[in-house]
């Protein structure tokens, strides 16, 4: 029957696991984990994470600058896709000419002709970490794991629209209001008006 592909109908179902696409890209390990002690602007680090939404997944991308931990863009859609990226870009509010360098892991929504196009436009350099290892892109990860501690976890949101309003305001509070202990224990924007 395994030759077949065939199974018994009397054979429990068991969780199948997926694997996305990885990113093959030649492109180089840059940031190689300097996550401290960078200037404004000069590294922004993303991933991405599910969400349920009406008991369905839907995701959510954030850019945080490596400078202050600060959240500067972010997108929910209902695709693990670059189009979610592209659209996290665009909720950032300074010129993108400003971002030196972008670093992620090698996942499939980040090797896409639209995010090669942002990057060549706005020339920012590509950073991808090694392949299989997250702790090259730690930031993204442990800001990930905030995010749904405080944010992701025991929720179902009713609607597309009511999820990104709540996460508007939780960016909000994440930025202003939030202490970090990377960041001397105080918030993104209290850290940026002490040294810049």
């Amino acid at each position: 029957m395994g030759k077949r592909g065939l199974e018994s109908a009397y054979s429990k179902i068991r969780f199948k696991v997926h694997h996305g696409k990885c990113n093959e890209a030649p492109i180089p390990n840059v940031l190689n984990r300097q996550f401290d002690g960078q200037d404004q602007y000069a590294a922004v680090v993303s991933d991405l994470t599910y969400v349920r939404v009406n008991y369905k997944w839907n995701y959510i991308c954030i850019l945080v600058d490596l400078f202050n931990r600060e959240i500067i863009g972010s997108s929910a859609g209902p695709n693990k896709n670059a189009n979610l990226v592209y659209d996290a870009f665009a909720t950032v509010k300074v010129n993108l000419r400003e971002i030196q360098m972008f670093h992620t892991d090698r996942g499939g929504e980040f090797n896409n002709l639209i995010i090669d196009e942002v990057l060549k436009t706005f020339n920012i350099e590509r950073s991808l970490s090694l392949k299989g290892c997250p702790f090259d892109n730690a930031v993204a990860e442990a800001t990930f794991k905030i995010f749904k501690a405080e944010f992701v976890y025991g929720r179902n949101f009713d609607s597309l629209e009511r999820l990104r309003l709540e996460l508007r305001d939780y960016i909000n509070w994440f930025n202003n209001f939030r202490i970090h202990s990377s960041l001397g224990y105080m918030s993104p924007s209290e850290f940026k008006a002490k040294t810049l």
